[in-house]
């Protein structure tokens, strides 16, 4: 079956909540329901809005099984490179472990350099070990120490 990949709608955005919930951290922190909170459709229009920002949808089937969220941000420092950001992979969970996920972060390396950027940047939850093993794969490495500051 071919796989689409594709910047998303906001017809997407229940099966993209979907998937970010369809997980082991994903459960405690989103809202999964029907309707869905108003929240995650103002923050699609807010990305949707946003230059640089992207959320991407993969579709295999006319079903959307994978996304994740791209931004492409400029640098002073490295002589003003440019860097692309993947945030809040997901691949729908009977499918991972199939090449989907390579794929779409094939994908994503490719539209990051095609945009001009010299790195492509994750993070990924210290807890999630498959994830990094799957990353590490891909090339990746763990090269610089990640920190957040949570504000709620």
């Amino acid at each position: 079956m071919t796989l689409t990949i594709r910047v998303a709608t906001r017809a997407d955005v229940p099966a993209i909540v979907r998937m970010l919930a369809d997980d082991m951290l994903g459960a405690a922190r989103e809202a999964w329901s029907d309707p869905l909170p108003q929240a995650y459709y103002d923050a699609f229009a807010e990305i949707e809005a946003m230059p640089g920002t992207e959320q991407i949808v993969a579709e295999q089937g006319g079903r959307v099984i994978g996304a994740m969220q791209l931004t492409y941000i400029p640098g002073i420092s490295k002589q003003g490179m440019k860097r692309a950001i993947i945030e809040a992979v997901r691949i729908d969970s009977p499918l991972r472990g199939s090449g989907l996920g390579s794929a779409l972060i094939r994908w994503a390396v490719d539209r990051a350099r095609a945009k001009g950027c010299g790195v492509v940047q994750l993070t990924s939850d210290k807890t999630r070990t498959d994830a990094h093993r799957f990353y590490e794969k891909l090339g990746f490495k763990a090269s610089h120490v990640g920190m957040k500051l949570d504000l709620h």
